[in-house]
């Protein structure tokens, strides 16, 4: 976001009320004033009351509303103030006297600066319809208030344009967010599938190769090898972080047997460092090889469980059914094992 730095807003505000301040004294001084001289003594005290605040209240350039609407009314009551002890009759140059419509101009010239352009035009507005309604039209130009409006418009015209500015450097900064974030899911999408297609490659070559050799000519035990493999392949897509080379060993064994497998990966353990997964799934691999279920199902937890794997082997029937010649179309569960969340991994959030 772009901002003025508020030690170079306080200096030059500052810098600009201290010469003001510094005229009218010397107008004083100098018997400038017929009378009323206490008033611009107030004037004065007023200006410089309303030009701390305008420069210290508020932690950010803008300031508050109500600083905004105390600068109108400040703005006002100095130039009545002052007005009223400043004799017009006697004609000629009025010196320094006439201070306090730099000063005014300077102090809604910081309000334009700090986000209120509408209340330093309003106090724009009343000062040059009392120079006009005092002194006539000359006024405008005898006592410097058009040098009034050209800041003031200077600061409006740079408000505006600083705050195109900052939506353009919070458009830019999103839109180069999110071309990171594209990037990065594309990174992760290529290391993903060269992965994918090296562990593909390497348990497909191999027959392959046989097919090459006889020519298509496959045997039962070869076209069952096929299904075998086509199986593990999908399993790298389904599975995903199911999968080590012992639990790989151990799924292609048991569906070399005849057993039917599945590994869903549903991101239970998207959040569980490798590290800390792969002891779990040695736990897996160390289960399948001590059971003979007809059906295996290795699928990962729901997101926000205490548990990280759950197994399942069920079997189509038990072996007095089957040695009676009786259907049996209950499955019996063989295995049963929930893996908790290793020490260590993120606590699951409940959803």
């Amino acid at each position: 976001m772009i901002t003025i730095p508020r030690p170079l807003l306080v200096a030059l505000a500052t810098g600009f009320s201290l010469y003001h301040v510094i005229l009218g004294v010397s107008a004083v001084l100098t018997g400038e004033y017929a009378q009323h001289v206490e008033r611009v003594i107030a004037a004065l005290v007023l200006f410089a009351v309303v030009t701390v605040l305008s420069v210290t209240v508020g932690r950010n350039v803008g300031m508050p509303v109500w600083l905004a609407g105390l600068n109108v009314g400040a703005g006002l009551s100095i130039t009545l103030l002052v007005a009223s002890a400043i004799d017009l009759t006697r004609g000629g140059d009025l010196g320094y006297a006439t201070w306090y419509v730099a000063a005014v101009g300077t102090l809604l010239t910081v309000t334009a600066v700090r986000r209120h352009t509408t209340y330093a035009w309003f106090g724009l507005g009343l000062l040059v319809t009392q120079t006009i309604a005092w002194a006539g039209p000359i006024g405008l130009t005898r006592f410097g208030v058009l040098g009034d409006i050209l800041w003031v418009g200077i600061a409006h015209v740079f408000t505006r344009a600083l705050a195109r500015a900052t939506v353009d450097v919070r458009q830019f900064a999103r839109a180069e967010r999110e071309a990171v974030e594209w990037q990065a899911a594309q990174d992760a999408h290529h290391f993903e599938r060269q992965v994918r297609l090296t562990q593909t490659s390497r348990m497909a070559v191999p027959m392959l190769r046989r097919i090459a050799e006889v020519g298509g000519e496959l045997d039962e035990a070869d076209r069952h090898e096929c299904r075998v493999l086509e199986q593990s392949i999908r399993d790298e897509i389904r599975g995903r972080r199911l999968l080590n080379d012992r639990v790989r060993e151990q799924v292609i064994a048991a569906r070399r047997r005849g057993a039917f497998v599945q590994v869903l990966d549903d991101g239970g353990v998207d959040d569980i460092d490798a590290e800390l997964l792969d002891p779990v799934l040695d736990q897996v691999a160390d289960a399948l090889s001590r059971v003979r279920s007809d059906r295996i199902i290795i699928r990962t937890a729901p997101k926000g469980s205490a548990k990280a794997v759950t197994v399942v082997g069920l079997s189509s029937g038990t072996s007095a059914a089957s040695a009676l010649g009786i259907e049996d179309e209950d499955e019996d569960v063989d295995l049963w094992l929930e893996l908790e969340r290793p020490v260590g991994a993120p606590t699951p959030v409940q959803v």
